[in-house]
């Protein structure tokens, strides 16, 4: 097999290029495509093509929180360093994420839960617009689900695409009928590579329509 003649800056342009050719013609609601495109992307997964769920106006929906200063709160530390944190920045909005806060260590311990659990009730302490990306722990969409229901958390958005076995299936399912906007990736697949991909495309498709670069 021969090697591609591919130019550094054009790597990315290539590559969506490819994706699109094996998905053969396959086509996706506008705002969604970018998106799944950049998921299978960052994976090299297709399966995302299928995986991806979205709710009524989720794309949208989002848009408008992070243009409206929204924050977003991880459940990991590489979900946080892989997202545009300066993109982010244009609309006054942040990136969260208290896994490895002393405080969340202890409280978790002493009541025998996740740090991810602990996280997510800290995070429903936080004043204004928030979007969760949870690429890891189950138990973080879980305890969104709680603290919703409890009338603790209004999220505009919830990014839920952890990835194992133990709860995944379940915990995505309760995202998706907690009755707020929300990316699922349904099934097993997910990851913090993936969380951070679609907070990204979000940004990069609110850079478009300002005339920005990514």
């Amino acid at each position: 097999m021969e090697l591609e003649q591919v130019l550094p800056r054009e790597i990315e342009q290539r590559s969506f290029e490819i994706i699109t050719e094996e998905l053969q013609g396959r086509t996706f609601p506008p705002e969604q495509e970018p998106i799944i495109k950049r998921v299978i992307h960052t994976s090299a997964d297709f399966d995302y093509a299928d995986n991806l769920c979205f709710s009524e106006d989720a794309v949208t929906k989002a848009w408008e929180a992070i243009k409206g200063g929204a924050s977003i709160v991880t459940d990991t530390q590489m979900t946080k360093a892989g997202i545009n944190k300066s993109s982010l920045a244009k609309f006054g909005g942040e990136v969260f994420c208290f896994m490895s806060d002393e405080d969340v260590a202890k409280e978790a311990g002493k009541r025998e839960v996740t740090r991810a659990t602990v996280s997510m009730e800290k995070a429903a302490g936080i004043k204004g617009k928030l979007i969760f990306a949870i690429g890891n722990a189950p138990t973080a969409l879980v305890s969104l689900y709680e603290l919703i229901k409890e009338g603790k958390l209004s999220p505009q958005l919830i990014i839920g695409v952890p990835v194992g076995f133990v709860n995944v299936i379940p915990a995505k399912e309760l995202i998706m009928q907690a009755g707020v906007p929300y990316i699922v990736a349904r099934g097993r697949k997910g990851g913090s590579n993936v969380a951070a991909a679609i907070c990204n495309a979000l940004l990069y498709q609110i850079d478009s329509e300002r005339g920005g670069s990514k």
